[in-house]
């Protein structure tokens, strides 16, 4: 499996892709960034054409056991962040 790409790969893979400065590509990373952490936090969701969707979903109460000692215990209700991949994303990769 290959490495993953760091933030940098992405700013100067970014930048040539816009055919403009490695400042701007980040400024834009960064600001797309905060626009969706912001909109999943409020409870809302981005689609990302041809990516996906990401979304939050509500977990509700529930028992959960710890492997080490086999303890069970009750575990509060919590959010948790999800994506949904786009079919065009999943046919790209298996194609």
């Amino acid at each position: 499996m290959a490495k993953p790409m760091t933030k940098t790969q992405l700013v100067a893979a970014l930048a040539e892709e816009m055919g403009t400065d490695k400042k701007a590509a980040g400024t834009a990373l960064d600001a797309i960034t905060a626009l969706i952490t912001r909109e999943v936090a409020g409870g809302g969701a981005v689609t990302l054409p041809g990516v996906g969707k990401i979304y939050c979903r509500e977990r509700p109460e529930r028992m959960v056991r710890n492997p080490a000692t086999g303890e069970q215990f009750k575990k509060e209700a919590d959010k948790v962040v999800k994506m949904t991949i786009a079919k065009a994303l999943k046919d790209s990769v298996n194609a």
